[in-house]
């Protein structure tokens, strides 16, 4: 009997020039990651909810358009990837849309930030998801012209996801149950532009001037320090630590002006438990990575804990951890864990 075992190690792709450029290298190198999420996107999105392929390709198309106004060399950038993975812009739109389809879905990422050490600041997160999405999972530099490399790890085929600029700025993100709209700036483009800031305030105006589709949570290492984004479609609230304390978010909103948010989503249940939770391990914390590596890992209240298991959930209890992030934007620096940190190794990857 032959036996296969997952690579602890995801692809690594590194691409540079012109938007186009960028795209055609991009789409070229990970063509077969490219095609296969697209081919199965809308497909998983129907395991939670149903929605027409037409209707998700008017979605797709309305927001292109607030996209282009917002940062036309990405929409550039993206006709260069469908040019090189061989796949339709319309395709390559229906993946930065996703999560506009699926507004409330139950995404129980946790994300923290700290700075241990002056200049060295650290921000982390578990990703729970589809599990599906690990083979389409490549970690991506780019070095556009004129503009800041980043090193993030990323589905084949979006515009940016969670990682790191050489501006000093770490992103991750994770849900927040908020009122929505099904058009507006894919959530991947804003990401995309706060990577290209060099201070929080630069961030927080990346966010505001877009006119946004979703909520969501932005957890940051800056150079100024840790800092939180509580992104609403009308504010963006910003949360930033009493003296050296970390920061914590998980899927419930936490600015006094929010909080009233929180009622109208019931099923935030495990979201306090799990901030209570990562609150206690990080006030004994001295900001290791081996420290960070186990709280990420931690089974508190399994299997809905940090680190998250499939379970009997009739609708998410399939999803899980699919990996886990340690970033250090100073050390241009990302820890990643392939599967569920408890059970995968943390393997360095470096923005040179």
């Amino acid at each position: 009997m032959q036996t296969t075992t997952t690579p602890t190690r995801y692809p690594e792709v590194s691409v540079q020039g012109s938007p186009r450029e960028l795209g055609r290298q991009i789409g070229e190198a990970t063509r077969q990651q490219t095609r296969g999420f697209c081919e199965v996107a809308l497909q998983r999105v129907h395991k939670t909810m149903k929605v027409s392929r037409e209707r998700a390709i008017a979605i797709a198309h309305q927001s292109m358009n607030f996209a282009e106004q917002y940062r036309p060399d990405l929409i550039e950038e993206l006709q260069g990837t469908a040019e090189g993975a061989n796949v339709s812009i319309d395709d390559l739109m229906l993946l930065q849309v996703r999560n506009q389809l699926t507004p409330d879905d139950d995404a129980a990422c946790t994300s923290l930030s700290l700075q241990p050490d002056a200049g060295r600041c650290i921000v982390a997160q578990t990703w729970d998801n589809d599990p599906v999405l690990d083979e389409f999972t490549v970690v991506l530099t780019r070095r556009p012209e004129g503009k800041p490399a980043t090193m993030v790890c990323t589905q084949a085929g979006l515009i940016t996801y969670m990682g790191l600029s050489e501006t000093g700025i770490g992103a991750c993100v994770n849900t927040l149950p908020a009122p929505s709209r099904p058009v507006g700036v894919p959530h991947y483009f804003i990401l995309r532009e706060i990577y290209e800031a060099h201070s929080v305030n630069e961030a927080v105006e990346s966010v505001s001037r877009a006119h946004r589709a979703i909520p969501a949570n932005i957890m940051l290492a800056t150079p100024q320090g840790p800092a939180n984004l509580e992104v609403t479609l009308d504010s963006v609230h910003l949360l930033t630590p009493m003296a050296k304390e970390p920061l914590a978010h998980t899927n419930h909103c936490l600015h006094p002006d929010l909080v009233a948010i929180n009622d109208k989503f019931p099923e935030l249940i495990d979201s306090q438990p799990r901030k209570e939770r990562i609150d206690r391990l990080l006030a004994t914390t001295q900001g290791t990575v081996e420290e960070l590596q186990a709280i990420l890992s931690d089974h508190d209240r399994f299997p809905t804990s940090i680190c998250r298991h499939s379970n009997d959930d009739p609708i998410y209890g399939f999803w899980q951890t699919v990996f886990a992030l340690i970033i250090e934007p100073s050390e241009r620096r990302m820890f990643i864990s392939r599967g569920t940190p408890c059970s995968a190794p943390f393997e360095e990857y470096l923005l040179n």
